[in-house]
């Protein structure tokens, strides 16, 4: 237990606060208080870490209910919190178990879906720490498939077998290094590959009874594929499988499963979207806002603090991170019954979203939406670049659009662009103008028509 908590110590983030806030800043416009809020608990996970464990058992993560309009950046900042903390993350729509019961999911797939998601992150990260020692190991492979081991060497005796035993590893060290340097690729080998397998729980998770696809893939094992078979296969093309194989059979997947089982425990991050979708009480009556009430009751003991189990193993959910989200445009948070309103005991208002805001959004973030097709377009040898006019153009027509019609915030720019270089993005490759600067007339030339078209604008923009 010692050692797995060391270990956790070890990968969870020690960046402080304003640093956590100042990574964000990188992807996400606005929305300061937001993103001080994650920031806190994301240091506060760090903080647990380093008390006494009779200490850190009893705090709980402070849940975080963020509300506001779509397209605002409720998911991305979620999202970029845990890729910045390399923490196992999954969104899902609450309006997804509104139906439990009936016929929507059991609520606690969530926690088995996440721990599949820390299975595969720890998986990657061990196959990456393995690379070097795997690819030695298929190195000798496609060697022992170029050059057999001699009968002779292993029959003879005395110095006739000592100087054969030198002549084979001479040419085997050439032979090496002519395939290290690739001059070896155009030759081919037989190798015993495995046949695509069939993942049968992944048939049966889906509608909640996951243990039911681990008994039948247990039981009939060949059902599903995985027979091996012989192929014959370029020699770099045998290389990049046998690396894969060899990583694969390095992984000791009891390790791999129990420190994602940690990983899932104590830095797990939920998205719980649409939240004011499953808010409203009984009414004394049947109908929806029963069932919204009985979701919530659903989703309590997860939130709460309980334990589920899964394929890997049981999963304590008492320490992972519930972030809720949802637009309260017809709920309030209010309208939720009182415990799962005392799980959410932080509440972030985000801002809505202003031209300037637009402006920033589509220039200042690394994943910014002119640096996308600047970098998209160069790979067809184009050099697209936008006037300050044009990019408070794109920033204009999707506040109005915003206003008159449904608000969807960021998400507006994505569809204004694309009409935008709709046209240059079909002609680049026969382009003979390599070099395009796109204006104000510009854009107003491919949106001002569809925007000022009411009823076109709802179609098309």
């Amino acid at each position: 237990m010692k050692k797995e908590k060391d270990q956790t110590k070890k990968e969870e983030i020690s960046l402080t606060p304003k640093e956590i806030v100042k990574e964000l800043d990188n992807y996400i416009i606005g929305q300061q208080k937001a993103k001080k809020s994650v920031a806190i608990a994301l240091r506060n996970r760090y903080r647990r870490q380093q008390l006494p464990k009779e200490v850190a058992d009893d705090i709980i993560p402070k849940n975080i209910l963020m509300i506001g309009p779509t397209g605002v950046g409720k998911t991305e900042i979620a999202r970029r919190l845990a890729k910045l903390a390399g923490s196992p993350f999954i969104k899902v729509e609450a309006s997804k178990f509104t139906e439990v019961g009936y016929v929507g999911r059991d609520v606690e797939s969530i926690v088995r879906d996440l721990v599949r998601i820390a299975i595969d992150l720890v998986k990657a990260e061990k196959m990456d720490g393995n690379l070097e020692k795997a690819q030695r190991n298929a190195e000798e492979r496609i060697l022992e498939l170029l050059l057999p081991v001699p009968k002779k060497a292993k029959s003879s005796s005395g110095d006739a077998e000592g100087a054969e035993e030198d002549r084979f590893a001479e040419t085997k060290e050439k032979l090496r290094k002519k395939l290290r340097e690739g001059k070896l690729n155009d030759k081919f080998v037989e190798l015993e590959v495995k046949t695509a397998q069939m993942a049968p729980f992944e048939i049966f998770s889906s509608s909640g009874v996951e243990e039911i696809g681990i008994s039948i893939s247990e039981m009939m094992p060949n059902m599903f594929g995985g027979k091996p078979k012989k192929r014959k296969m370029a020699v770099d093309e045998a290389m990049e499988y046998l690396v894969k194989e060899e990583q694969n059979r390095l992984l000791d997947m009891d390790q791999v499963s129990g420190t994602a089982i940690q990983r899932t425990e104590q830095m797990g991050i939920v998205f719980l979207d649409e939240v004011d979708k499953i808010a409203g009480r009984e009414t004394g009556g049947s109908g929806p806002m029963v069932s919204r009430e009985g979701v919530q009751r659903d989703l309590l003991p997860i939130i709460e603090g309980t334990t589920v189990n899964t394929k890997y193993g049981m999963v304590k959910t008492d320490h992972i991170l519930f972030i809720g989200a949802g637009a309260f445009h017809v709920s309030k948070p209010s309208d939720l019954i009182p415990e799962l309103q005392g799980r959410f005991p932080i509440r972030v208002e985000l801002d809505s979203l202003s031209k300037d805001d637009f402006v920033r959004i589509l220039t200042e973030p690394k994943n910014a939406l002119v640096k996308q097709y600047h970098a998209l377009l160069g790979t067809e040898g184009l050099e697209l670049s936008y006037t300050e006019d044009a990019i408070e153009e794109v920033a204009c027509f999707s506040v109005q659009l915003n206003s008159s019609s449904e608000n969807i915030g960021a998400r507006r720019l994505y569809t204004i662009m694309e009409k935008v270089i709709e046209d240059i993005s079909f002609e680049a490759t026969d382009m003979k103008t390599k070099k395009i600067i796109i204006d104000k007339n510009f854009v107003r030339e491919k949106v001002a028509d569809i925007a000022q078209d009411t009823d076109l604008s709802k179609y098309i923009l």
